[in-house]
């Protein structure tokens, strides 16, 4: 479990942004307090479940503070990952050749045109749960990656227990259907450049949904994550030391839908480079997900229909992105009337 420390609150955090003149988060956006789901009295903790709840499916998205993750480790994988980007690209070559489901992948000057708008981004993927992936090189990203992975999984495991007891069930629930014991992790680090001409926006990656359960996500202060809420793309700006966190597809068939995958996508523009980190969980790859049978209660019919977490991951990555293309895939088709 995630020992949280104390950090200000979301109103203290947004008053202080308004007193210095700095930008202040993203109007709406939901905050979970770590602290106050593992620590906090019995009503203050119940109030946070519901609004936990309502995050999920109001949005799929939300901030999380006081989750405990040290602000030192969060430099760290960040600086490390710099390092990487820098490298020759001979001494990264034999990842650039990797297939969508090898375990290490780097991608570098990666160009691609999709809905006529192109698309920029370098990144690092490496699979770190249940077994540790990682390059030789930069020498200190394997330990620094480990601690990392370590301690943003046991915070993804929290948040899963919590958001299992605001579907009205056990807080393991989630975790015994999925097999998160086993469960399957990957880091994800990214850098997408300056434009060469600042006033244009350019795509980072286009709109999505993540494959797995929850996304853990970071950025080195230049904005550029947008989530699509009620119909319209939202600037994310993030509180001082939060973490964003992404409801994946997993979650959405899991509960049957009530709970949605948040289509979200990096816009790059201006003259400074953006970089984000991202901590992904999902089920253990060789688990059939499917709605729980409490999801489908009351004459409700089944909205997804099982897959294997491992099918569904390849088959998201091995095509192009379009929005939640794979997850239509697995969708039930009712007939009308």
């Amino acid at each position: 479990m995630v020992a949280p420390s104390r950090l200000p609150s979301h109103e203290e955090q947004s008053a202080a942004a308004a007193a210095d003149g700095s930008a202040t988060p993203s109007q709406g956006i939901p905050v979970v307090d770590l602290g106050v789901l593992i620590n906090g009295a019995a009503d203050e903790r119940s109030r946070a479940i519901r609004d936990l709840g309502r995050a999920c499916e109001d949005w799929g998205f939300f901030m999380v503070t006081n989750h405990g993750v040290p602000e030192a480790l969060r430099e760290a994988i960040m600086d490390a990952c710099k390092e990487l980007f820098r490298l020759p690209l001979e001494e990264k070559k034999e990842f650039m050749r990797a297939k969508p489901m090898d375990p290490i992948r780097i991608g570098t000057g990666f160009y691609s045109v999709v809905d006529a708008v192109p698309c920029r981004r370098d990144y690092l993927k490496m699979f770190s749960h249940p077994e540790f992936h990682c390059p030789e090189k930069p020498a200190k990203l394997r330990e620094i990656a480990t601690e990392y992975a370590t301690c943003t999984r046991a915070l993804l495991l929290e948040l899963t227990k919590a958001i299992s007891e605001s579907l009205g069930l056990a807080g393991g629930r989630l975790s015994e259907a999925l097999n998160l014991e086993s469960c399957f992790q990957i880091l994800v680090g990214n850098h997408y450049p300056a434009c060469s001409r600042p006033d244009e926006q350019a795509m980072g990656l286009s709109a999505h949904s993540d494959h797995g359960l929850l996304t853990l996500l970071f950025q080195n202060g230049v904005d550029g994550l947008q989530v699509k809420h009620d119909g319209e793309w939202l600037l994310a700006k993030p509180l001082p030391g939060s973490f964003f966190v992404i409801a994946g597809d997993q979650l959405e068939i899991v509960t049957n839908g009530r709970y949605k995958g948040v289509l979200h996508r990096a816009v790059v523009g201006g003259e400074q480079s953006r970089m984000s980190f991202v901590s992904l969980i999902g089920p253990c790859m060789d688990t059939v997900v499917e709605p729980l049978p409490e999801m489908a209660a009351d004459g409700r019919g089944l909205e997804f229909r099982g897959i294997r977490y491992r099918d569904y991951m390849e088959m998201q990555q091995s095509n192009s992105i379009n929005e939640k293309t794979a997850l239509d895939i697995v969708r039930v088709m009712h007939q009308a009337g």
